[in-house]
């Protein structure tokens, strides 16, 4: 849960709520369906070939050297970039809380990604009871926003109910893919069980319950109460919706939470994103610098990567006025992406419940991916930069 649960739920209701309208309930409906299939796949994958490269070493052993090592691109891209959207989240609730110019999110995102890449840097690892209570903050801020909506819940604003067509339903989906880019996280995590034959599934099940119930609540939320309409209101609409139940304390407590869960999911995820970035220049994907390992341990190398790259992308955001809902769809097409080689990976290595996984999240990203096309230009280029890379800096 603590995986899944992040800052983009902070803003992804409002942003597919104004791309899809009352639709979008359907891109969430779909986005949360899929959540078993893509457990079960990364958990007998992971138990079958434990490997810091995680999804890649997946795809490298289903598909083929070359197509691991363009997935590990992809995700690590994907990951990088992430880094880039998730402080901007907290920074916009900040912003909101304390009036300040709309520039100044960005300079708190910038702050927020070096406190986690310094965090990362020198080691500072944060304990299973701290991500679990960062995800029980998580929770508790949804179930707030929920309860606050309620009085001015109305069924009169699923009306119309596709105000843009039956096409931005499947974009919403692609988007929300960055919601859920956490389920591989489980593929470190099964060797941690007792007997994961038994506590797997339970863990499954009680995820994709309590993440489905949470999110398809705060969707229902955003749309029955009709906030989200524009950017400025998208970006912080779990802040307004909690108005009702804290009045003007409202956004000073989102903004506070916004801060921590911010913090926590880019710390998370600099770490995981750094081993895996180890992972690709160990294998000749990135230069060999990016592999450097401290004396502790730490991959610094990938940190350093990682951490470029998402303040690029920051810079790159301020000075061309770009918000979340320009950037995610770097990541979001991307995981999908990933998702399917890894899908396709699966149903060629495993069999039984594992194929049968494979093949359901194939299905399901068959009927989303078309919705993708218009950025088909993402993946086809970090394709491309991965082959030069290889080129490059593979093995002689």
């Amino acid at each position: 849960m603590s995986a899944i649960l992040g800052a983009g739920v902070l803003v992804l209701p409002g942003q597919v709520a104004s791309l899809a309208g009352p639709a979008s309930l359907i891109s969430w409906a779909v986005a949360c369906l899929m959540g078993v299939p893509l457990a079960m796949l990364f958990a007998r994958l992971a138990r079958r070939y434990p490997d810091a490269g995680g999804v890649a070493t997946y795809v490298s052993h289903g598909l083929g050297r070359t197509a691991g090592g363009i997935a590990g691109w992809m995700f690590f891209v994907a990951g990088a970039v992430g880094q880039t959207i998730v402080p901007l989240t907290g920074g916009y609730y900040l912003v909101e809380a304390f009036g300040l110019s709309h520039g100044a999110a960005y300079l708190i995102a910038g702050v927020i990604l070096g406190c986690a890449t310094a965090a990362n840097l020198i080691g500072l690892k944060v304990s299973a009871v701290v991500q679990l209570a960062m995800a029980a903050g998580v929770a508790l801020l949804l179930v707030l926003a929920i309860v606050a909506a309620v009085p001015d819940m109305n069924a009169s604003t699923l009306t119309p109910f596709a105000p843009h067509g039956l096409g931005p339903v499947g974009e919403g989906v692609i988007i929300l893919f960055f919601a859920f880019a956490g389920w591989e996280a489980i593929s470190h995590l099964v060797g941690e069980f007792r007997d994961p034959d038994r506590d797997l599934p339970k863990a499954v099940t009680a995820t994709v319950l309590i993440v489905t119930m949470l999110y398809m609540g705060v969707a229902a939320a955003v749309v029955l109460t009709a906030t989200y309409g524009t950017p400025a209101i998208d970006h912080v609409a779990i802040a307004l919706l909690l108005e009702n139940l804290a009045g003007p304390h409202a956004t000073l407590i989102a903004a506070f939470g916004a801060l921590i869960i911010s913090l926590g999911t880019t710390n998370a995820f600099i770490a995981g994103v750094s081993r895996l970035a180890y992972a690709l220049a160990r294998d000749g994907w990135l230069p060999p610098t990016v592999a450097r390992v401290s004396t502790s341990s730490v991959p610094w190398g990938g940190v350093i990567a990682v951490a470029a790259i998402a303040y690029t992308g920051l810079v790159l955001a301020f000075s061309q006025d770009w918000g979340t809902e320009t950037l995610i769809v770097v990541p979001s097409t991307l995981v999908v992406a990933v998702y399917i080689l890894a899908s396709l990976s699966g149903a060629k290595l495993l069999r039984g419940a594992g194929r049968t996984a494979a093949v359901s999240v194939i299905a399901i990203c068959a009927i989303v991916a078309p919705s993708a096309a218009p950025n088909l230009l993402i993946p086809v280029a970090v394709i491309a930069l991965a082959l030069l890379a290889r080129l490059i800096w593979r093995p002689t």
